[in-house]
C-alpha cells in the first residue's frame, strides 16, 4: 500500500534536515516547477515533492473521474502520501490551488499538519459581490473551460502570459504553457472543471493549523484582495504581502520566495 501511494503520486524527498517541508505544485504544473525552491531548502530540510493526481509523473492508468470529484479528493491523495511517509507534522507549502487542497487535508487531518504556507491562494476564483472578489465572472471560467474544450493550445497560450507575467522573462511563460498542455487532456480538463469552479471559503475558518499567505503584488489569477480576504477568515493566519509580480513567484522568484518561507518558519510561535 506505501510503496503503492508514492508511485501513483511520484514522491520524491531530498535533503536530510529534521523538519519535512510538503511542496505541492498548481494546477497545470507538476513537481518540477519547484525546482530551485527545493534545492534551497533541502540543505537544511527534507524535502518532499509529489505529483498531483494526471499530473507530470503521477499514475494515470488509476485515475478514474468518479475518484476525484471534488477538491476534496485530491486532499485525501495529500493524507494518503503523507500517511504513507510516516512524516507528520510537516510545513505544507501549497502553489494556487494547493493550497485550498491543503486546506482540506489540513481540516480532515490536523496533527499530520505543523505549519501552512499558502503561496498566491484562492479559496474561489468567481466574485460573488459584494462580498468576495475572487478576480474573475462565472461567464469567464465558462469561457476559459470552453476553450481548453475548443483548442488546448490556444487556451495554454492565453492562460501562461496572464498568469506568469514577468514579460522580459519568455522563458518562464514558454516553461507554464507547455506544461500546461502536457498530460491526458481528458484528466486534465476534468481537474480543471474542479480548480476553477471550487469554492471553499466556508472551510477557511475551520482550519486550526497556523498558515502564512503570501500574495503577491501583481496577480491576475489572485488578486490582492482574496489574500485580506482570507486572512479575515482564517483565525490563524498570517498575511504576507510580496513584491513579486505573478501567479508563480516561486519560478520567477524562488530566492525571494524561499526567504519568506524562511522567515516564517524561522517565527517564534510558528
Amino acid at each position: 500500500m506505501r510503496d503503492a501511494v508514492l508511485q501513483r503520486h511520484h514522491v520524491q524527498a531530498m535533503g536530510s534536515g529534521g523538519e519535512v517541508i510538503v511542496l505541492a505544485h498548481g494546477f497545470g504544473c507538476d513537481q518540477r516547477m519547484w525546482r530551485h525552491v527545493a534545492a534551497d531548502l533541502s540543505a537544511d530540510h527534507r524535502v518532499v515533492l509529489f505529483d498531483h493526481m494526471g499530473c507530470g509523473r503521477s499514475d494515470t492508468a488509476t485515475w478514474r473521474p468518479e475518484r476525484y470529484a471534488g477538491l476534496a479528493d485530491y486532499a485525501n491523495d495529500v493524507i494518503d502520501i503523507l500517511d504513507a511517509l510516516a512524516c507528520g507534522p510537516v510545513t505544507f507549502v501549497g502553489h494556487s490551488v494547493s493550497s485550498s487542497i491543503g486546506l482540506l487535508a489540513g481540516i480532515a487531518r490536523p496533527e499530520l499538519f505543523g505549519r501552512m504556507v499558502m503561496l498566491c491562494p484562492t479559496p474561489c476564483f468567481i466574485n460573488d459581490l459584494p462580498h468576495y472578489q475572487g478576480g474573475f465572472e462565472r461567464a469567464d471560467v465558462m469561457d476559459l473551460l470552453e476553450l481548453m474544450d475548443r483548442n488546448m493550445n490556444a487556451w495554454a497560450n492565453f492562460l501562461a502570459p496572464v498568469a506568469m507575467k514577468n514579460e522580459d522573462r519568455p522563458e518562464l511563460r514558454s516553461e507554464l504553457q507547455q506544461s500546461l498542455c502536457t498530460g491526458d487532456p481528458v484528466i486534465i480538463r476534468h481537474f480543471a472543471q474542479q480548480v476553477f469552479l471550487a469554492d471553499v471559503r466556508a472551510e477557511l475558518p475551520k482550519l486550526q493549523v497556523p498558515a502564512l499567505i503570501l500574495q503577491g503584488c501583481d496577480d491576475a489569477i489572485a488578486p490582492t484582495s482574496v489574500g485580506d480576504y482570507m486572512k479575515a477568515h482564517m483565525p490563524l493566519s498570517t498575511l504576507q504581502h510580496m513584491d513579486l509580480p505573478g501567479h508563480c513567484p516561486h519560478m520567477s522568484h524562488p530566492e525571494e520566495t524561499v526567504e519568506l518561507i524562511r522567515h516564517y518558519l524561522r517565527a517564534p510561535g510558528h
